[in-house]
């Protein structure tokens, strides 16, 4: 994979990414963990008018009992909560392959009106993404690595 120029990245983000692994390491690169599972799943779109929105969950979150989002148990919703990420809003790219995610909607409170800034690289389809700086897990710095594979066209899919 390597690191595009700007306008490169910004003309081969554009689309829907499937997520292929997410992985977070220590900051050299030991003690690699799975925060969604070994089999996590995701989507990542980025619009050619400037937006993206994020998708990510564990494979294995197990359903609300009664089915009704409203009648679930404190417990259920944070089952399901602890094993899904998402957040969306505008994307600017920057120079040196970051990618600058402007948060206006997120399952995170706490990201809401901040910005994610990403390190991209690209190479066969594949766009590879990480926080461009170690982030603060269970209060030590990690490093992540999400790899995303451009998604079939939804319509070769169809029937």
């Amino acid at each position: 994979m390597t690191t595009p120029t700007t306008q490169d990245l910004r003309e081969y983000l554009v689309g829907a990414w499937t997520l292929e692994s997410y992985e977070t390491s220590d900051v050299d690169g030991s003690n690699v963990r799975y925060p969604l599972g070994t089999d996590a799943r995701g989507i990542i779109l980025y619009t050619a008018d400037g937006y993206m929105s994020a998708q990510l969950m564990r494979a294995d979150r197990p359903p609300i009992a009664r089915g009704d989002l409203q009648l679930a148990t404190g417990d259920e919703l944070a089952a399901a909560a602890r094993g899904y990420l998402a957040y969306a809003g505008p994307y600017s790219v920057l120079d040196d392959g970051v990618i600058a995610h402007h948060v206006d909607v997120s399952l995170l409170p706490n990201w809401i009106g901040g910005t994610q800034y990403r390190a991209a690289q690209v190479g066969d389809d594949r766009l590879q993404l990480g926080p461009a700086e170690p982030v603060l897990i269970k209060g030590k710095l990690r490093n992540g690595r999400l790899i995303w594979q451009r998604a079939k066209s939804a319509r070769s899919q169809e029937n």
